[in-house]
């Protein structure tokens, strides 16, 4: 039996709650939350134990799940490192690169299994690719969302695009080679919407456009490649692939093209998509990672990497607005 902590019930944390509930192997010990209406209201719906002593909670804990404020992240995490314990901690992994950095070189040392809850990798739109192969050199991202006060204590960089950040690293096999970045605070005292222009040092161009000001939602990542183009709505939970249909393509749709170089077949296919729930996914794979001592599927290398471009990119938001004013 895993014995599991959890560092903050708020919105998200909730979610989190619900679902270490119905993942089996785990066992809920405790949670700590300094609100005390809130940590009052959760003790007594969901008759788990409150903690009012964080140091007790991650002493009784084999791992715990930090969903507490991203200027939070790197005092808890440090604190649950120390103790040589497992953790897994909402994205972004830390508020600075220089947390960042402290917290990676901590998970080393104490020779845990970290994971960061980059949720989109698991989103079912995104692992019904798994066994096609992704080489894109063009990239096209929109993640919008109407305006909501909860997360805005980082930019829209931080709190939304780097899910797509991560996503785009995993995939692209390659350096940054440059960036170019624009971005308005609206509503808030941090960027609220921004488009970045990311270079690869193989060719690959990804154009990321995010937004927490929309009037409606949308997540779509489009890759373009030689030969195929590959569509994703993580919203809608739905994938397309369109490519140059080959002889193994069965159980698709196909139609022919007139080209100057001939005729060509055009495959049109729209993979399954499982039921899932991704962040019981996510929180399984952890699970998974430590029992069975593997790698997990978003380190905290991962995460630093993500976090490492985001702030390139909120430095080139910060160089310019500064040269306009």
């Amino acid at each position: 039996m895993l014995n599991v902590g959890i560092f903050g019930v708020g919105h998200l944390g909730k979610f989190h709650l619900n679902n270490w509930k119905e993942i089996p192997g785990v066992k809920i010990v405790g949670f700590f939350d300094p609100n005390p209406e809130q940590a009052k209201a959760v003790a007594e719906t969901y008759n788990i134990k409150r903690f009012t002593d964080a140091d007790k909670l991650i002493d009784a804990c084999d791992a715990l799940d930090v969903v507490v404020p991203t200027d939070k992240h790197y005092e808890v995490c440090m604190r649950i490192l120390r103790k040589g314990k497992h953790l897994f901690v909402e994205k972004p992994l830390a508020n600075t690169i220089e947390e960042a950095r402290t917290i990676v070189n901590m998970a080393k040392e104490a020779n845990v299994k970290v994971q960061v809850g980059h949720v989109e990798r698991f989103n079912p739109a995104f692992l019904a690719l798994k066994d096609v192969q992704i080489k894109p050199m063009f990239i096209e991202v929109h993640r919008l969302s109407q305006f909501n006060p909860r997360g805005t204590e980082v930019s829209v960089i931080l709190d939304l695009m780097i899910h797509d950040i991560d996503i785009i690293l995993s995939l692209v096999k390659s350096g940054v080679k440059s960036i170019s970045a624009n971005g308005v605070a609206v509503m808030t005292d941090t960027p609220d919407i921004a488009n970045v222009r990311i270079e690869f040092n193989n060719g690959c161009v990804a154009n990321l456009t995010s937004s927490r000001i929309s009037m409606k939602k949308m997540r779509k990542m489009r890759f373009f490649q030689k030969d195929s183009y590959i569509g994703i709505d993580f919203l809608e939970k739905k994938t397309e692939i369109i490519k140059l249909k080959q002889p193994e393509d069965t159980d698709v749709f196909a139609f022919d093209l007139e080209t100057s170089s001939g005729t060509k077949t055009i495959a049109v296919s729209n993979p399954n998509i499982p039921n899932a729930n991704a962040i019981k996914l996510e929180l399984e794979s952890f699970v998974s990672s430590i029992i069975n001592d593997t790698p997990t599927v978003v380190s905290e290398i991962d995460g630093f990497l993500a976090m490492e471009v985001a702030h390139q990119i909120i430095d080139k938001i910060n160089t310019t607005n500064s040269l306009v004013k």
